[in-house]
């Protein structure tokens, strides 16, 4: 019987599928790299790749980690292919219109506006995929807000404009390659993305690695030294996007950085923590762990990197609420899904500054917020017209750009 749903959420660094039983239970999860990486690690230069020639090679990868990521999940759960009932995925809409073989062109320049952005059901034979049954993408809301974002919010139907009141407010936010966020304020939903690099998914990190077994998933401050916490435990392999963003809030709380995101010299530090603190022709590096087999650690230029990517998420959210009228204390509830190995304690977002500070205490964090709502579609008879009423509210805030981005880019750049 095909009783199997498949759910993709195809990021721009990250993969990620769940294999569920027609009850919604979860047979198998898995992901990988995106394998259109190696020609180029943002969207905007796929793009460019796609309308320079070679935007073929750029579907055939993503079709390529699809499959990887489809044999994995099947292998999990030990079912075949042919079970496979129904399927439907998710992605920004770079990805989307890579995977269609679509004109780069609309989403890559002004007014950003896609001509093809409903959603709908596809046949995987045209793109190339050996599914037995037909695919649903989910709709794009802009050239810059994707169906990712609308499944996240789908899957969290209970927060919908419909039974929320009008006074309300909240605010969804997608952190990976791309943030892409969600504002519900005064009756209405407003939406943007900003573009905030791999670093929050450990890519461009020297020592990155996804949530996987071995990734240093978590940094403390215990005392005079650094403690860490690697998924599964044992020795660690590399560090994932929680464990960075931990490494950050424990360097801050001890010293080794300053609030601009500048390694401390040695000798400016009076404990043993000084120890973790290295050069090398590098520069500077902030050393995180040392065996015979494995020398972890964070340089400035990772440093930076992580901050160019909170800076833009927190430009991002302060630019929002702006267009929403709204203060940052005054959002009840901030639901934040993504890119990190592990849910992050509201004190580690506030030490590194992730978002406006009012908002910190509300954070409650789901795992797989895009594959969740994937989900939800698959199990509900009428998912797709659901989907599409929900898409219809949401209204694209362009941000890319504007001098009120730029300003609150530049102020949130500090930790």
């Amino acid at each position: 019987m095909n009783n199997l749903r498949l759910a993709l959420d195809l990021g721009t660094t990250t993969l990620g599928g769940r294999l569920l039983a027609a009850d919604g239970k979860v047979l198998a999860e898995a992901q990988l790299a995106n394998p259109q990486a190696a020609l180029g690690a943002d969207v905007i230069r796929r793009l460019e790749a796609a309308l320079g020639g070679e935007g073929e090679r750029l579907q055939q990868l993503l079709v390529q980690g699809i499959e990887l990521l489809l044999a994995q999940l099947l292998r999990q759960s030990g079912d075949r292919r042919e079970e496979i009932g129904a399927a439907a995925a998710a992605a920004n809409p770079a990805i989307t219109y890579l995977l269609r073989r679509l004109s780069p062109a609309e989403i890559l320049f002004p007014p950003h506006r896609p001509k093809n952005g409903q959603g709908g059901v596809v046949d995987p034979v045209d793109l190339g995929l050996r599914l037995p049954v037909p695919l649903y993408l989910f709709p794009l809301v802009s050239g810059y807000v994707g169906g990712d974002l609308v499944a996240f919010l789908y899957g969290y139907a209970e927060e919908a404009s419909s039974l929320v009141p009008a006074s309300s407010s909240r605010f969804f936010i997608d952190i990976g390659t791309n943030g892409e966020m969600a504002l519900y304020a005064g009756g209405r939903w407003w939406t943007t993305s900003v573009a905030a690099g791999p670093a929050f998914e450990a890519g461009g990190i020297a020592a990155g690695m996804p949530a996987t077994a071995g990734a240093v998933e978590a940094v403390e401050l215990d005392g005079d030294r650094l403690r860490l916490r690697t998924i599964g435990g044992g020795r660690p392999h590399g560090i994932c996007g929680s464990g960075v963003a931990s490494a950050m809030a424990a360097a801050l709380q001890a010293g080794l950085i300053d609030r601009r995101g500048s390694l401390a010299a040695p000798g400016e530090v009076a404990t043993n923590l000084a120890r973790h603190l290295v050069e090398s022709t590098h520069g500077r590096e902030l050393r995180l762990y040392r065996d015979a087999g494995l020398d972890l650690r964070l340089s400035q230029e990772d440093i930076r990197q992580f901050q160019l990517a909170k800076g833009a998420v927190h430009a991002g959210a302060a630019c929002l609420l702006q267009r929403g009228g709204v203060e940052a204390a005054e959002v009840e509830k901030v639901v934040v899904t993504g890119a990190f190995g592990l849910s992050l304690p509201p004190d580690i977002l506030k030490k590194v500054a992730m978002l406006p500070a009012g908002m910190i205490d509300k954070v409650s964090f789901v795992p797989g917020g895009a594959l969740a709502g994937i989900g939800r579609l698959l199990r509900e008879a009428d998912g797709p017209a659901q989907v599409e009423k929900l898409t219809a509210t949401l209204h694209p805030y362009p941000l890319s750009g504007t001098p009120a981005f730029e300003k609150a880019f530049l102020s949130s750049l500090d930790f």
